[in-house]
């Protein structure tokens, strides 16, 4: 009889852990929703390549930026997104922007890294946030992205609403 009970209770148990992990109980668990932050802007920096050549026995991987993108350049851009810290801290004045929020997984998956730009604010700094922010700044393409920093970058950023 106490055997039965215990191998019960344990199945109960495995049965809540089970749902937990696959978000299927109404015990908040679930991994919650992104609200989709692609617009048009977004849909032409997705669309940028990268033409690949080797250099010694190293693969030189050099940006490609396809008309549509193009005409984006030096343009003011409003581009919503979620902030990614590219440093500790809670407030930011660099800091990348992407069409994910940071709690889901970037690389996982079979559709590859999100799009993502490189915010620099303007004035001041934009504390970290987990929800969507917009902001509003001229679209640069990096000169020298093999040095660092992302090939695209949005530059006299300022916080919008």
């Amino acid at each position: 009889m106490m055997k039965n009970i215990i191998f019960i209770f344990t199945l109960l148990l495995l049965s809540i852990g089970a749902k937990a992990q696959i978000g299927g109980n109404n015990l908040g668990l679930d991994v919650p929703d992104h609200t989709p932050m692609m617009n048009k802007t977004w849909e032409a920096i997705d669309k940028m390549m990268y033409k690949v050549t080797t250099s010694g026995n190293k693969k030189v991987y050099t940006p490609h930026y396809p008309a549509e993108l193009k005409k984006l350049e030096n343009k003011i851009v409003d581009l919503p997104g979620y902030l990614v810290p590219l440093t500790s801290g809670r407030n930011h004045s660099t800091f990348m922007l992407s069409v994910l929020p940071i709690a889901q997984c970037q690389f996982c998956g079979t559709n590859g890294i999100p799009p993502m730009v490189e915010i620099f604010i303007k004035k001041g700094t934009v504390k970290f946030t987990e929800e969507p922010i917009k902001v509003r700044g001229k679209m640069v393409f990096n000169p020298e992205p093999l040095k660092g920093n992302a090939e695209i970058q949005i530059i006299d950023a300022e916080l919008i609403h």
